[in-house]
């Protein structure tokens, strides 16, 4: 594959101030595209944007909390106007409030759906009319293994990703004939801050999941990107509504 493969195009990556996010659009970036970073963490989109311009590509950054469908907005037209067009959009911000439906607090519940789920339903809706004016584009939607599988103690994270999933397919049905692909890779455990957080000993989690994967480790975040970047190239020109797993085999265990 070309290394410019996105040459000319516009990007705008959503939960990229660390993790998969920060890594896709770093990808982008090498890639050729003119990419917009967006993330919760100023300091994290700064720095992945800085990463993209010091490697010779071109980028800008946000910052904003995406539980919130007004910053959803204004996040999606300020990236529009720096970036004059969108032909990917990539809706990457997620996290994760560990507990059974006993443990989670409403609070918790609202905050997982409106960022992991609601986000994406309302930067989609903003992005879908500008692609369809400019002839086509390709959505990249991150679900998760667990929208596949389910775990204990992620009973909201599971129904959002799951959601995500389901939502994804719908769109896609619903815009194939406008040009507009979209799909959803649906990454295993990978080695992201998100993984983990909340437990009291985080590093031996990790190890614990890392062993229970049936290839013996953790994933990559640029693992994860690359299927991001194929899923949004013309190499997967016919693919759409697909839940592409990169999860070391575990959905599978």
């Amino acid at each position: 594959m070309s290394t410019a493969r996105f040459e000319d195009k516009a990007v705008l990556v959503t939960g990229a101030s660390s993790g998969i996010g920060a890594a896709a659009a770093r990808a982008f970036g090498e890639a050729g595209a003119q990419v917009m970073v967006s993330g919760l963490d100023e300091a994290g989109s700064r720095a992945t944007a800085e990463a993209i311009t010091a490697a010779g590509g071109e980028a800008g950054h946000l910052h904003g909390d995406l539980a919130d469908r007004d910053i959803c907005r204004r996040l999606f037209d300020e990236s529009l106007s720096y970036l004059g067009r969108l032909d990917v959009l990539v809706n990457n911000a997620g996290l994760s409030r560990r507990g059974t439906v006993e443990d989670l607090s409403d609070d918790d519940w609202d905050l997982t759906l409106a960022v992991d789920l609601s986000a994406v339903f309302f930067m989609s809706r903003a992005a879908i009319p500008v692609m369809k004016r400019q002839g086509g584009g390709a959505i990249v939607n991150t679900a998760s293994e667990l929208a596949i599988v389910a775990t204990r103690n992620q009973a909201a994270y599971c129904a959002a990703k799951a959601g995500v999933l389901q939502f994804t397919k719908a769109m896609a049905l619903d815009h194939a004939r406008d040009g507009i692909r979209i799909n959803a890779v649906c990454p295993g455990p990978v080695d992201t801050p998100l993984l983990a957080s909340g437990r009291e000993d985080r590093e031996a989690a990790l190890i614990a999941i890392a062993e229970e994967t049936p290839m013996g480790r953790l994933g990559r975040p640029e693992e994860i990107a690359a299927a991001i970047l194929f899923l949004a190239s013309d190499d997967a020109s016919f693919m759409t509504g697909a839940a592409m797993v990169v999860d070391g085999g575990i959905s599978i265990d």
